[in-house]
């Protein structure tokens, strides 16, 4: 059974247009609340942290789910 998310324009900027709209998403995000309260800039990530790239994003397909 396939489940599908609604993503926000900005959530799907993300995904499609790469990097710098990922870079836009974050900091917007930056001070939103986590669900535990405090914001991603309250959590003191360090500076020299960094996402890793996104290579490759597949979709549906057949086979059997990972267990």
């Amino acid at each position: 059974m396939a489940v599908s998310i609604p993503l926000t324009d900005d959530e799907q900027a993300a995904v499609e247009d790469g990097q710098a709209a990922l870079d836009r998403l974050l900091d917007r995000l930056a001070d939103t609340p986590t669900p535990a309260g405090p914001t991603p800039r309250e959590l003191d990530v360090p500076v020299t942290a960094r996402l890793l790239p996104l290579v490759d994003v597949r979709q549906g397909g057949t086979g059997s789910a990972p267990r």
